[in-house]
């Protein structure tokens, strides 16, 4: 591996300071070189608020910092060690086939993890071959970049490649590498593997590193890690509000999957719902419905308990305090959570105010949606734009009762009908990646070589707010089918 003066040029400003922490907390190495790299996709704008020159990312230069061939000056590869609970079984983890460039500082000074996925083996591998397939780097461009555009909290993917290569999963595939960009990939399993391996001096320190990162602004007469622990609940509890309001499933909350900087990682089985259902799970490897949508709410909760739990020791010298504080804070979760959702909800449904009978409102709506089997996404376009037809909800004696209470909420607020409706607009999208788009995508481009699919679909979800007519086609639902839509953890 070299470090070629001319990768200066490309706009890389690299700092390394999560590897200025304990050594035990990860390895160094560098990424395992790939024989014939190949630019499938880049995202120019991401690229360009890095600071990075578009044109020398095209470059063989470029290209070969996205496969690991060369590293950028400035960068110190590491792979990061981390815990987890994976479906609820606590297991020893860490990047098993990624590996941290470094962080780059951007123009507007952020500091962001830049990370190669599926760039080869790690000590973390276990038994896993460290490589990545096509398909499945390109449905995490695609869902992150959806949920970016969504407003929702995301890392988001800088550019993929292929390797040249091929993986064997079920069958032979193209290999391939996914450059994510990240706020940190600090994960709340990076805490339990510090806490159960590490020293409490060795967890102050990764607690230390994460206030300074994500949360400066504790001031000094404040507990700095109830502070930590509290403002991980609060972004935890919008987060998640955030995928309960797009009927976005995430499919594998593991702790190792929950970020600390309150971003959603790991587009793994995760998909977007189309019928309304909080049953709903998509995930081939959740026999149970852990992970459904409607248990999302309650998971994340238990994810931050197990968080609180690692940080225990910093809270207060006497335990018992501490555990109560750990307890307290956690208790505050499920109000943050609701009123987070509840604003949306309202929002959805063009209401600027607060009264009580709100919730009940709400609850009808869904309540209704479900028994109908009606589009989640659809239902609330449909409501937008006062377009109440092709669905069997809106024919119902029950749908027409609620409309005139719904239409009686909003003539008692001051807010013109207009501004509803537009409120509505904004927060209400004209369309998610529908699975079956986004495997018609993935499927012209790993089997046919077709990335047309792919990018006139990453199009229209750049402004999934705008209501355009070109969007209407991507906005239908999948034609009906006896067979369940699944998704695996092939990421």
């Amino acid at each position: 591996m070299t470090q070629r003066k001319t990768i200066i040029e490309t706009g890389w400003n690299l700092d390394n300071s999560y590897a200025r922490l304990p050594k035990s907390f990860f390895t160094t190495l560098n990424p395992t070189p790939v024989c014939s790299p190949k630019l499938i996709i880049l995202n120019d704008r991401l690229a360009i608020s890095l600071g990075l020159n578009v044109e020398h990312l095209k470059s063989n230069d470029g290209i070969a910092v996205f496969a690991g061939n060369e590293i950028p000056q400035g960068a110190l590869p590491i792979a990061q060690a981390y815990a987890g609970h994976q479906f609820g079984h606590f297991t020893m983890l860490g990047d098993g086939r990624a590996v941290l460039l470094g962080e780059q500082i951007t123009p507007l000074n952020d500091r962001v993890d830049i990370q190669l996925k599926g760039s080869g083996k790690t000590p973390y591998s276990r038994s896993g071959d460290g490589r990545a397939s096509l398909g499945p780097m390109l449905r995490e461009y695609i869902i992150s970049e959806a949920m970016y555009t969504l407003g929702i909290p995301t890392t988001r993917s800088l550019a993929v490649v292929t390797t040249g290569e091929p993986v064997i999963r079920e069958t032979e595939q193209p290999g391939a590498i996914l450059t994510r960009v990240a706020a940190s990939h600090m994960r709340v399993g990076t805490f339990q593997y510090v806490s159960k391996w590490g020293t409490v001096e060795e967890l102050r320190a990764l607690a230390d590193y994460t206030l300074e990162r994500h949360f400066p602004n504790v001031n000094n007469d404040e507990n700095p890690y109830l502070f930590l622990l509290q403002e991980v609940i609060k972004r935890q509890a919008m987060l998640i509000s955030k995928w309960q309001l797009v009927g976005f499933i995430h499919g594998v909350m593991n702790t190792d999957n929950m970020v600390i900087s309150g971003e959603t990682i790991d587009y793994g089985p995760c998909a977007f719902m189309d019928t309304y259902d909080p049953a709903t799970v998509f995930s081939s490897i959740d026999m149970y419905g852990r992970y459904a949508y409607g248990n999302q709410p309650h998971m994340a909760a238990w994810n931050l308990s197990r968080f609180a739990e690692t940080i225990v020791p910093l809270l207060h010298v006497d335990q018992d305090k501490a555990v109560k504080m750990a307890q307290d804070a956690i208790s505050d979760f499920p109000k943050l959570y609701h009123c987070n959702w509840l604003e949306g909800m309202r929002a959805k449904l063009g209401i600027f105010n607060e009264e009580l009978q709100d919730e009940s409102l709400i609850k009808s709506l869904l309540d209704m949606m479900h028994k109908y089997g009606a589009d989640y996404t659809n239902t609330f376009r449909a409501l937008t734009f006062n377009k109440l037809e092709d669905m069997k909800l809106f024919g119902t004696m029950e749908f027409a009762q609620w409309n005139e209470l719904w239409q009686s909420r909003l003539g008692r607020q001051k807010e013109t009908k207009e501004l509803s409706q537009e409120l509505m607009k904004n927060s209400n999208p004209a369309l998610i990646p529908r699975n079956h788009r986004v495997e018609e995508a993935l499927e012209a481009a790993v089997k046919k070589g077709d990335y047309s699919v792919m990018e006139s679909f990453l199009n229209v979800l750049s402004n999934p707010y705008a209501h355009s007519p070109k969007q209407d086609v991507y906005a239908k639902p999948p034609a009906p089918s006896s067979c369940r839509y699944r998704t695996f953890c092939g990421t």
